[in-house]
């Protein structure tokens, strides 16, 4: 579009000066018409470059999780084959789950005499408050008697020694009453030590049952998200454990980023909503039309990390680093009763923003996309 625009203006300068005559074609006016297509080109070109800022570096990026199980174990399965699309939730290996299932069964008999044994506190509750009070008439009794026998020794009519014999016995008594209370708050106690609806004893045999039927639905390995598994190099029969750390297989979620890298000061006029266009390699010849969803508004060389060394002062005679780009976040759009093609995993090409700012400029820049497009069709090796 642009070699269009500066050919019109050479149309227009012979049409002045070479057909019409209406100015002389002499030095003066060959500069001059040299000049003003340099300085229209130039205000061309500038212009657009932030009204409607193009990038050559558009990258397609997948989130990758790496597959690596939280519990140790043998290889049974291997549910998936490599680079084949999967749904979240569907199984993509599973672990011996032998040691865990048995370790379930243990935990569960476990919380049965538990809770069996929760169940007869409340009959040692009753019977250690009847012992309480079975100690306490005892002991009533006992002071009943001291009290008759010092009376009656003091009439002269019984001896000492009664009187000591009951005093030792009210002693005994007391004692005995003393722990039988003792008894029954230990009951009470137990019962009132609770976690939710359950005593102390049953609750941690829970917690202990839970942890361990995590670690069997563990044995289990399961897609974190729709995706495909790429580098399954694991098969029945292999050692898994989470530490050290080695992957089992890496896992490409179907999820996308599309990202556009331009210069620092190519997004003044830039702002969520925009119209954008991608040109990738892997789609010679096709346009995805697409939004700006963000940007990013950070680079890694305005990041300090956390030291306890002073940054050391940049050296006089070496060049500063080259200003890194910022990042603007793309969205595809599908057009209306079509779907959008399938885009690759790392898929690399160029793409322009198209702000609203002097709209009628914009169509040299869709020409320019669409040119990209084209040339992509070619592959420029010699072997």
């Amino acid at each position: 579009m642009l070699e269009l625009i500066i050919g019109g203006y050479c149309a227009i300068i012979w049409l002045i000066f070479i057909k019409l005559k209406l100015f002389p074609w002499n030095i003066k006016s060959q500069v001059g018409s040299a000049t003003g297509a340099i300085v229209l080109a130039a205000t061309i070109i500038f212009t657009i470059n932030v009204v409607t800022p193009s990038s050559s570096d558009v990258r397609v990026i997948n989130y990758v999780a790496e597959i690596v199980p939280r519990v140790q174990g043998t290889v049974t399965r291997v549910a998936v084959e490599g680079n084949t699309l999967i749904k979240k939730g569907d199984v993509l290996l599973e672990i011996d789950n032998t040691p865990y299932r048995l370790k379930v069964k243990e935990l569960q008999a476990k919380l049965a005499d538990a809770t069996a044994s929760a169940k007869t506190l409340w009959q040692d509750l009753d019977s250690a408050k009847s012992n309480t009070l079975a100690a306490q008439a005892h002991l009533d009794l006992m002071k009943k008697r001291l009290a008759q026998s010092q009376e009656l020794a003091k009439a002269e009519a019984g001896n000492q020694y009664d009187v000591e014999n009951f005093v030792t016995e009210v002693k005994k008594a007391e004692s005995n009453v003393a722990s039988a209370k003792t008894a029954e708050a230990k009951v009470q106690t137990k019962l009132e030590g609770v976690v939710g609806p359950d005593i102390a004893s049953v609750a941690q045999i829970k917690a202990q049952l839970e942890a361990a039927q995590y670690d069997l639905d563990s044995t289990i390995i399961r897609a974190p998200a729709d995706g495909y598994a790429v580098n399954v190099a694991v098969r029945p029969g292999n050692f898994l454990a989470a530490m050290p750390f080695r992957p089992a297989m890496s896992f490409v979620e179907h999820e996308q980023r599309i990202l556009a890298f331009f210069a620092q000061n190519e997004l003044r006029f830039v702002k969520p909503g925009d119209k954008a266009e991608i040109a990738l390699k892997t789609l010679p010849g096709e346009l995805i039309s697409a939004k700006v969803d963000s940007i990013v508004w950070a680079t890694s060389q305005g990041q300090i990390l956390q030291s306890g060394t002073i940054p050391n002062s940049p050296s006089e005679i070496v060049h500063a680093p080259l200003a890194q780009k910022y990042a603007v976040k793309l969205q595809p759009i599908a057009k209306e009763g079509e779907t959008l093609p399938h885009i690759a995993m790392g898929a690399r090409g160029g793409g322009a923003i198209y702000t609203e700012k002097l709209a009628p400029l914009h169509l040299l820049r869709m020409v320019m996309i669409r040119a990209q497009s084209i040339v992509n069709y070619l592959v420029l090796k010699l072997h």
